[in-house]
């Protein structure tokens, strides 16, 4: 049955050799002079671009650095290494290419002023807080890029693979974040690189071993060194872990925040125009922002209502149109509330 799933994703008549994907993929073989210098070169122009494209918040930018990237190469050679427990060096092209990634998105953040907020950027904000479903979409494009390396006829969707992966936009963020100093941000975007990692090399494996390209004596021995599954499987739950922390707490938050709407839809039920816009959390602290032609309800009965709906402990602060924010109170707990006045929203 595995025999015929290889032959209809893989047919003979389409599978690439192994002289061929080893010119493709190993920088250490065949013109490696030529070979390294076209990768260093478009690794430096594809993280300059990202980080331009990052910090200007233009998706269409990142995307050009994501298709001339060329991290994804020494990634899929290791992949092909693994299967032919041979080593290449690939481990450490790539880690010396995620350092000149990282230096770059640092270098750029030298030109941020001190009150930049970094999670007000989209580019920033979406690769800080990855979850299950990016890893599932990873996985799903890392198998997707070895089927295209592998085929000799569907290659054209290279340029699609490395959009959906994106290897260079996270390092750069996480370059970004950390010259900012703001780690626990710059470990998101590690984490989302990480997967991405993992799903190339685990795609790659997959695929590679399917074409049977392994040496006689890999053949002989009948499976990948163990070195090789414990690495992976170490790597997957450094990826997983946090992944699914992550996606439990944005559950969690949705549903506090959807409460608290509801909670606070009650509270404005009798003043007449009023509304509540949205209700979102940052830094811990939860914002309920309202549209109100006059004066609001006591925010204690807010405060009171909202408890056992919410967490205990969770700072709360009503936004209103009128670029009032009050400082409501802390949910199970009775400080005095203090209301200041500033321009704008939240």
């Amino acid at each position: 049955m595995l025999s015929g799933v290889r032959d209809l994703v893989l047919p003979a008549s389409q599978r690439r050799s192994l002289d061929e994907l080893a010119q493709d993929l190993d920088l250490s073989s065949g013109d490696t002079g030529s070979k390294r210098s076209a990768f260093w070169t478009m690794l430096t122009l594809s993280s300059v671009i990202a980080a331009a494209g990052v910090l200007t918040d233009s998706t269409a930018t990142v995307i050009g650095a994501m298709i001339i990237a060329p991290l994804s190469t020494p990634i899929m050679s290791i992949a092909l290494g693994s299967v032919q427990r041979r080593r290449i060096g690939a481990i450490r092209v790539v880690l010396a290419a995620c350092a000149l990634v990282i230096v770059v998105g640092m270098l750029f953040a030298l030109v941020l002023p001190e009150t930049y907020d970094l999670l007000s950027n989209s580019q920033i904000a979406s690769r800080t807080s990855p979850g299950l479903m990016d890893l599932v979409a990873a996985l799903a494009t890392g198998l997707a890029g070895a089927v295209a390396l592998a085929r000799r006829d569907v290659a054209a969707v290279l340029p699609g693979v490395a959009i959906a992966i994106s290897l260079v936009p996270p390092l750069v963020v996480a370059g970004v974040c950390l010259g900012k100093l703001t780690g626990a941000l710059a470990l998101g975007a590690l984490v989302l690189f990480v997967s991405n990692f993992f799903a190339l090399v685990f795609g790659g494996m997959v695929v590679f071993a399917a074409l049977g390209r392994r040496t006689r004596a890999d053949r002989a021995g009948g499976r990948l060194a163990r070195r090789t599954y414990a690495a992976m499987g170490a790597l997957f739950v450094v990826v997983f872990v946090p992944l699914a922390a992550n996606t439990a707490l944005t559950l969690l938050i949705s549903s506090w925040t959807t409460r608290a709407k509801s909670v606070a839809e009650q509270w404005l039920d009798g003043t007449p125009g009023a509304s509540v816009s949205s209700v979102d959390m940052s830094s811990h602290t939860m914002y309920i922002h309202v549209r109100a032609p006059g004066d609001l309800p006591p925010v204690q009965t807010l405060l009171d209502r909202l408890e056992g709906r919410v967490p205990d402990g969770i700072p709360v602060v009503v936004d209103s149109a009128k670029g009032r924010s009050i400082d409501v109170g802390t949910v199970g707990d009775r400080p005095p509330r203090a209301e200041r006045s500033r321009p704008g929203g939240p």
